[in-house]
Order: C-alpha cells, then structure tokens, then sequence
C-alpha cells in the first residue's frame, strides 16, 4: 500500500524531495520528470510533494538552488591573469561538474527544450559566466569573446554529460582542459580575425 503523509521519524522530508527532484530533473530533464516520479524516488506520496512545492514549476525552480556560485569560483580563476585561462575556466567548470550526480546546472541543460527553462538558463549563463568574463577582460569586443568562451562550454556540457559521447565522455577533466582550454584561450584572448 502506497505511503500517504508525512513520514514518521526526524527525517527531513522537504530536503528529500528536493535531493529526489534534482536527481529525476538531472535524469529526465524537466519535460521527463513527474510529481509521482519525483515522489516514489523520495518515498513519499505525491500529495506530500505538492504540500511543500506546489507544482512542477515551482519545484524545478526551488531545485535550482545551485549548490556552488560560478560566479565566485569564476573570480577566482579570473584574478590569476589572462595566461592560461581558458585551460584554468575549464578544468574548474569540469571539477564542478564531475562533483556532482543531481547538478542543477545539468537540469538545465537536459531540460532546454522547454520553453520556460530556455530563459532560466540564458539568464544564468548572461549572469554567472559572460558578466564576470566581460568585466575581466574590459576591451571593446569583451561581450564578443565572453559568449563565444560560453558556446564551447555550453557545447562541451552537452556532448560531455548529457549526451555522453565518447570518448569525450570518459576523458580524464585535466585532459579536456587542456585540450578544449587553447580555444576557450583564443576566444577571450587572440585573435578573432583569422
């Protein structure tokens, strides 16, 4: 018989269900997942689901919660200087998100095709990733070279975890970097007239 209500004991049943929500949106992506999925991954039942979130949309975004700040970790890399950062942002990004099996940020990405996730993560990347490389970088063609560095993290994000190709997929992160980080390099750097 299917558990109803609260489950008894000091379990933190709230914490749960986001853990379960974040698993299920990093698998299925947003169209994918369902409140009764979401719900027997947490063992709990549905109802209790919409008790603490309300409705798909509203979970989604409170699972959103994204447990790094990239903006942060971005200044970081950013204050060592222009050489070597396209290497050094990518070899971050990828330890960010080798770290963790219910990324938010692979929410996202799994869930573009919707039409309400598309503008949370084209604010997300304007905010957390071409905001801080634009002001780093301070030249005239700044937002130029900060969204083309994003094209090829978003492009790596995609074929390396949510489309799985290989070999890319099981390369070592301090490979990739070095291989990927010359280009990300050029793009915020070199020249971008050849």
């Amino acid at each position: 018989m299917a558990r109803t209500g609260r489950r008894p004991g000091a379990t933190d049943t709230r914490d749960e269900i986001l853990d379960a929500a974040r698993r299920t949106f990093s698998a299925s992506g947003y169209d994918g997942a369902t409140i009764r999925g979401i719900a027997a991954e947490a063992d709990v039942d549905p109802a209790l689901v919409h008790h603490y979130f309300g409705t798909k949309d509203e979970l989604f975004v409170t699972a959103l919660q994204i447990p790094v700040n990239p903006a942060a970790l971005l200044s970081g890399v950013i204050a060592e200087g222009p050489e070597g950062l396209g290497e050094r942002i990518v070899r971050t990004m990828l330890t960010v998100w080798d770290s963790n099996d219910a990324n938010p940020l692979l929410m996202l990405l799994r869930s573009l095709a919707n039409e309400q996730v598309a503008p949370m993560m084209r604010e997300f990347v304007a905010h957390a990733i071409v905001r801080p490389l634009v002001e780093a970088l301070g030249t005239p063609d700044a937002q130029v070279r900060a969204t083309l560095a994003a094209s090829q993290f978003g492009g790596l994000m995609m074929v390396r975890y949510v489309l799985k190709v290989e070999p890319l997929a099981s390369l070592p992160a301090a490979e990739v970097a070095r291989i990927v980080g010359p280009n990300v390099q050029r793009y915020l750097t070199g020249d971008l007239s050849s």
